[in-house]
């Protein structure tokens, strides 16, 4: 029943966030399933406490903020720049957490071009067993239809995943679900 725009006026902090948390309750299930796996809610004390909840609203009705608008490559691309960054930090290589996207790509490709000329118009389920945030299994959607699309056929799919880690499963889940899937 509130949008952000209703919540900047709140007189104190205890209504902040009692109707900041009505407003969140007010979001379909897929997101209140990537809202749970980021744990978000224990945040909303945290920033009622430190008098920031209102802060943060303001931030985002700020219509001087220009959040750009990246494609799923794009994505992640800075992404896997963060993960790499943060990895060597910690003495850690790439591969251990994340896959580069350029193997992302040689791998789809070795995947779909040997069998590209028997790829039929139809629809196709596309699984990947350790999803983590999506990357591959959307690379391996796009080298699959970009096949299809050249040999006249007309592809539909079905993206399934599995990722232990919640955090990385609801970062998977905010993206597939923000590009349509």
């Amino acid at each position: 029943k509130f949008s952000l725009k209703d919540l900047r006026n709140r007189g104190n902090q205890q209504q902040l966030r009692s109707d900041f948390e009505d407003w969140l309750n007010g979001f379909s299930k897929n997101v209140q399933d990537i809202l749970e796996n980021f744990e978000f809610r224990n945040q909303v004390p945290r920033l009622s406490k430190a008098d920031a909840l209102g802060a943060l609203i303001e931030k985002f009705l700020d219509p001087n903020l220009k959040l750009a608008s990246l494609d799923n490559h794009a994505m992640g691309t800075v992404f896997e720049e963060l993960v790499r960054k943060f990895n060597e930090d910690n003495n850690e290589e790439a591969g251990q957490h994340w896959t580069p996207r350029d193997v992302v790509k040689l791998m789809a490709n070795l995947i779909f071009r040997p069998i590209a000329d028997q790829i039929t118009s139809g629809t196709y389920l596309l699984y990947d067993a350790a999803i983590g945030t999506g990357g591959m299994l959307t690379v391996a959607e796009q080298t699959l239809r970009e096949l299809a699309e050249a040999s006249g056929k007309q592809v539909a799919t079905h993206l399934y995943g599995q990722e232990i880690n919640p955090e990385t499963y609801a970062i998977c889940k905010a993206d597939l679900l923000l590009s349509g899937e």
